[in-house]
């Protein structure tokens, strides 16, 4: 068995500092969009501090999972923990799903009964357009450290950092509604953003799942993959390449065609040569390698 290599140290505490930034904006916004939630009577801004918290529980499933999908191989994960990230962004998108349908479901409740709808005090206005401040500078940091580290549960943590600042917007504007004579406005944003939050997890969820079944990557990366091995120098042609995601990394099985004339050292150079290229340009973990010989001549 081929050693694997760790997943870098600076790439795990680069999401560990990332996300403890989350966790801290999201408390704060919580607290603050609850208190002046109740105190104004608006559900919207009750419903978008429920996301947000949504957010806080989907920080901390992040962190464990960062902390787990460090470690290296041993002998019950023969191919690392890399997976515990797929099953963090899968439990994110089972979180989305759960809060965007309760907030659904309380947003068609009132909107039955229009005349249980109060009407909005103006603090609710300023609290919405802070907290759409706070969660969009929050979704762009997050996103561009995701990038930086290239990691698919960072960007599904970023993006629902994202839909919360959606969210934020689509609040203040029911919020104004209300303010405005249109007792409806406050529970249709509360409506609009749990549609909002059910296709975000959606998404995720099933990407995540795709992930866990080892469904192949997309066939754009996959035509790079096998470009690379095809221009390998001695690579006669590939066949049988299989691809699966192990966390963020793609793991790659190929049957590589040589000359069969070959020596076992000299066709073991060409199969290091080929997965070397492979590592160097694409977030590959480990090329897993047979050698099939071949007459170059004939098989033309």
């Amino acid at each position: 068995m081929k050693n694997i290599t760790p997943p870098d140290l600076d790439r795990h505490r680069g999401a560990q500092r990332s996300t403890w930034v989350s966790v801290i904006v999201n408390i704060g916004l919580s607290l603050l969009q609850i208190v002046v939630g109740l105190f104004a009577h608006s559900q919207a801004l009750i419903a978008d501090a429920i996301h947000s918290l949504s957010d806080l529980l989907s920080d901390f499933v992040v962190l464990i999972a960062n902390r787990h999908s460090r470690q290296g191989p041993d002998a019950d994960h023969p191919y690392g923990h890399l997976r515990y990230e797929t099953a963090a962004t899968l439990a994110i998108g089972g979180i989305l799903l759960a809060v965007g349908l309760g907030m659904l479901w309380n947003a068609v409740s009132s909107l039955r009964d229009p005349s249980s709808i109060e009407a909005v005090h103006p603090i609710a206005l300023a609290i919405a357009f802070i907290a759409l401040c706070s969660k969009e500078f929050l979704f762009r940091y997050m996103l561009r450290v995701a990038k930086r580290l290239r990691s698919t549960m960072l960007v599904a943590n970023a993006w629902h950092a994202r839909s919360d600042a959606a969210s934020s917007l689509v609040v203040s504007v029911g919020v104004m509604a209300n303010l405005a004579g249109l007792p409806l406005g406050d529970p249709l944003a509360a409506s609009v953003v749990g549609l909002m939050i059910l296709r975000m997890g959606w998404k995720f969820s099933i990407g995540a799942f795709h992930d866990l079944t080892d469904k192949a990557v997309d066939q754009e990366t996959e035509e790079r993959i096998a470009k690379l091995l095809r221009e390998t120098p001695g690579v006669e042609g590939i066949h049988q390449l299989r691809t699966r995601k192990l966390g963020d990394m793609i793991w790659v099985e190929v049957d590589l065609e040589m000359d069969g004339s070959l020596t076992i050292d000299q066709g073991h150079a060409i199969a290091v040569a080929a997965r070397d290229r492979v590592m160097a340009e694409e977030p590959v973990l480990d090329v897993m390698t047979h050698f099939d010989p071949v007459t170059p001549n004939a098989k033309a």
